[in-house]
């Protein structure tokens, strides 16, 4: 079935964000909304519960003297208190700056300086410390929030309990005010500053509208893909689109969300919440299949050779199904024998009954969702940027094609220029970039399409395939073109144990590679084979790592084109990381900060 094309939802649709929350507190007020962690427990919260608590902190910012479009920052990570802000923030006529709890002091200065932000919620004495180092820098900043009690001071930095204090008793003295506010908000108000983390120079701020999250909520709920009944586990940064996105369908379907947003708990908490849904960046996927696959291996024996088989079986079968052929029926029984020793195993590491996992935020390799899909976990990957409030392109669990990014919403028109940049148009695009009108001028087209920065191609169906961004296609010195994401791409489908594949070569007479290792499935590989004990630069420079992994190069080079090959590569002696500065906070390598980092290495490949 394929999506629905429908845009009459958008003649009944919210005019702003304010008022999505308090119809969804009416219709839902007894359900729940939200579970978080409480110790070893989850507390589970309604809507109704929800919304007290939402009234009292906007009525505490009101009371400090926030005002239309006012900014306010949250510097924190994910968990509820940020959502509770959020939505405050947005309650009070204000607009959410969203800071990465892992951006340093510099930045995070330069963040809420450029914002204008008057207020800021801070997670934790962290946060707090990073505005104190740089206090100086931030003479609009009133007051600090913190969500973490024991870090205020009582002055310059306060406590959520005491900006509950103050918005209770604002509201008792101005009756009705948030009812006031919510429907005087337009739906071209400014809702959400988010700055992107950009992979060169000094992050964004995109100027995103209530109009654009609400349509992004109305439009996948106008899809029938998720209701009252399904369980969100939210993990995502909420300072990422890609998490606000989320919230804003939360509101517009109903559903409840489970919060927490420590990454090395989410595979542990997927089996306590067992939720129906996650959002989540392709390299969760990538982490999991490389744990399965190479705790596989390490088994060995006769469970190796059932769980390859399986493997085998779950292709073929998903590959006749998807040609509308039919499956015979010795090959259905082998099927339905491998479900019961394998993939059921696999689904229940996920909770065991998730409907479909959502991947967006960087391209979801092909052959992993092939792999997921064979052992009956179906992964939808959607498409969009900050640029248009996350959302633009996405696969249905009715109509979905493996290897795309799905049909547009409805309401979104998108088109294919004639340099094959992908290019946007609907409600959700941005206002344009805080403070930079030239960058404004240059991602907007004069007939006011947004410019993507990425290539794609659109099938018969309206079915959108992204085949790089435009800008990392790079010619070798003897005139060939190459495409860097599709070849890293096919590298990360062979070898279980990479984290990172980056290939070079621009101007030059062959291509080369940069690799890191998964710190976590390189130490599981030494585990087994004799190397418990090495760290991870020995490791990187054993020889028995190093042919191994020579291997996975000749593997990929034999499904390469002669010009496409890589004719050297080095293992670096450490993973990328946001603390180096060679990934984003949304996990997307800086490739110019690798490169400029490896600059003498990849010079030596062509010495």
């Amino acid at each position: 079935m394929p999506i629905n094309h429908d845009t009459t939802f958008m003649d009944t649709m919210p005019q702003n964000c304010a008022i999505q929350f308090w119809d969804r507190v009416e219709t839902s007020g007894s359900r729940e909304a939200f579970r978080y962690p409480e110790g070893d427990a989850w507390r589970s919260i309604t809507w109704r519960e929800t919304a007290q608590q939402v009234s009292s902190f906007a009525g505490g910012l009101l009371a400090l003297g926030l005002a239309p479009e006012d900014r306010v920052a949250i510097a924190s990570a994910t968990r509820y208190e940020w959502i509770f802000a959020d939505l405050a923030i947005l309650c009070a006529g204000g607009a959410t700056t969203t800071v990465y709890p892992t951006t340093g002091g510099p930045d995070t200065a330069y963040i809420i300086g450029d914002s204008g932000s008057r207020f800021v919620f801070a997670e934790d004495e962290t946060q707090v410390e990073k505005l104190r180092a740089h206090r100086d820098e931030l003479p609009a900043v009133e007051k600090v929030i913190v969500f973490e009690a024991s870090a205020a001071d009582g002055d310059w930095v306060i406590s959520l309990a005491d900006l509950a204090a103050l918005g209770d008793t604002y509201l008792a003295e101005h009756e009705g005010v948030l009812q006031e506010l919510a429907n005087g908000i337009k739906p071209d108000q400014l809702a959400t500053l988010i700055y992107t983390s950009g992979t060169t120079g000094k992050p964004k701020g995109v100027r995103t509208l209530h109009r654009g999250w609400v349509f992004e909520g109305e439009a996948i709920k106008a899809q029938n893909i998720l209701d009252e009944t399904d369980l969100q586990f939210l993990w995502l940064p909420m300072a990422h689109a890609f998490g606000k996105v989320l919230l804003s369908t939360q509101l517009a379907c109903g559903f409840a969300t489970a919060i927490d947003g420590r990454v090395e708990k989410i595979v542990d908490n997927l089996g306590v919440v067992k939720p129906t849904f996650m959002g989540a960046a392709p390299r969760i996927f990538e982490k999991a299949y490389a744990r399965i696959v190479t705790m596989q291996a390490a088994e060995g024996g006769l469970k190796e050779k059932i769980f390859n088989r399986a493997f085998e079986v779950g292709r073929k079968v998903d590959e006749l199904k998807m040609a509308g052929k039919p499956v015979p029926f010795l090959l259905n029984l082998q099927h339905g024998l491998f479900d019961k020793l394998v993939f059921s195993k696999v689904r229940e590491r996920f909770g065991g009954r998730v409907r479909f996992f959502i991947s967006g935020s960087a391209a979801l390799n092909a052959e992993i969702a092939t792999w997921f899909h064979a052992a009956g976990i179906l992964i939808l990957e959607g498409y969009g940027m900050t640029e248009n409030s996350a959302g633009a392109t996405v696969n249905h669990p009715d109509g979905y094609k493996i290897g795309t990014v799905g049909q547009p919403f409805p309401g979104t028109e998108v088109r294919i220029a004639e340099n094959g940049e992908v290019q946007l148009r609907g409600p959700h695009i941005m206002a344009g970039y805080h403070n930079r009108p030239e960058a404004t001028a240059e991602a907007i087209t004069e007939d006011g399409w947004l410019r993507t920065g990425d290539k794609g191609e659109l099938d018969e169906d309206g079915y959108l395939t992204i085949t790089g961004r435009i800008k990392e296609l790079f010619k070798t010195s003897g005139g060939k073109y190459i495409a860097p994401p599709a070849i890293e791409a096919k590298f990360k489908a062979i070898c279980p144990l990479v984290s990172q594949f980056m290939v070079f070569g621009a101007e030059r007479n062959f291509v080369s590679a940069l690799i890191t290792l998964d710190p976590d499935a390189i130490a599981g590989w030494a585990a087994e084979n004799g190397k418990e004990g090495l760290s991870y630069t020995e490791l990187v420079n054993d020889p028995a790592v190093q042919a191994m992994v020579g291997e996975y190069v000749d593997q990929l080079n034999a499904q390469l084109n002669r010009w496409e090959t890589i004719k050297k590569w080095k293992l670096l002696d450490h993973d990328l990381s946001i603390e180096s500065g060679e990934l984003t906070p949304s996990l997307k390598v800086k490739r110019n900060v690798v490169e400029d980092n490896n600059k003498e290495l990849i010079e030596s490949f062509y010495g």
